[in-house]
């Protein structure tokens, strides 16, 4: 019995093919799901404005730790990496430059990344979208690969990838079903490291630490790095400079939890 969360989804979208464009999977995928993935939720959230409620009932209505109980720090981790996965997964439609543009800065420098990133979102949808094709699509293949098996190997679809699965199976976090995007995509690990900074994902704070150790610092830094050098960038130039700062202070807080 299909769930009413994935129709809930293209509505709100706008139709199957927008939301398949806004959060980076193939129409069939989208079309054929029967309830919305759960590592996909967070992703929908940020392209769409819907609440995980209406997509996913059934993770609202027993969550791994009740809503009240998730520290707000957790909870400012959870919204900034699903930030980044929305941003990786595609081009920002102009209802997400729009909440972007609306982000507020501190004298902090992850607070001065929030304010750069706000003005670069003065640009428009349309040339963001051919930036994004120029960085990670490409006539063949973007300037950028944002996989971990790539940036950890020199290959694609390599052992890491291979390390990944097994320990989100280990999570019980599934594969989209016929979503043939290889999951250590960038966005994908971040919209996981929402999910367990939010608690939807019943993880420990040490079990967090050790994928976080394991499958995206190694990496996932030196992806923003190039993000803020690309030729091809310019607005993701203001995304690379807040990833990157934002996994330092990630690193130095594990660092300082052990």
């Amino acid at each position: 019995m299909r769930d009413p969360g994935p129709n809930y989804a293209i509505d709100t979208a706008g139709g199957v093919a927008q939301l398949a464009h806004k959060i980076g999977v193939a129409q069939p995928s989208a079309s054929n799901w029967n309830r919305v993935p759960a590592q996909r939720v967070i992703a929908i959230e940020a392209a769409t404005g819907a609440s995980h409620k209406q997509l996913r009932s059934d993770l609202s209505s027993e969550p791994a730790v009740k809503d009240d109980a998730v520290d707000p720090v957790d909870a400012a981790r959870a919204q900034e990496y699903a930030l980044l996965a929305a941003l990786l997964w595609s081009a920002p439609s102009n209802e997400l430059l729009g909440e972007i543009a609306r982000l507020r800065g501190d004298a902090t420098p992850l607070g001065r990344a929030h304010a750069a990133l706000a003005e670069a979102a003065s640009e428009t949808a349309a040339e963001i979208e051919r930036e994004y094709f120029d960085l990670f699509v490409g006539l063949g293949r973007g300037e950028l690969l944002p996989y971990g098996s790539y940036y950890l190997t020199g290959f694609l679809n390599e052992r890491p990838l291979s390390r990944l699965r097994d320990d989100l199976a280990a999570l019980g976090i599934e594969r989209v079903e016929k979503n043939f995007e290889p999951e250590d995509h960038a966005a994908t690990l971040c919209e996981i490291m929402a999910g367990l900074a939010g608690r939807r994902f019943p993880a420990s704070a040490e079990m967090q630490r050790r994928f976080f150790e394991k499958h995206v610092a190694p990496w996932m830094g030196r992806l923003f790095a190039d993000m803020e050098t690309a030729a091809s960038a310019k607005f993701y130039r203001s995304v690379g400079s807040l990833g990157r700062l934002f996994l330092k202070i990630e690193t130095e807080a594990f660092t300082f939890a052990n």
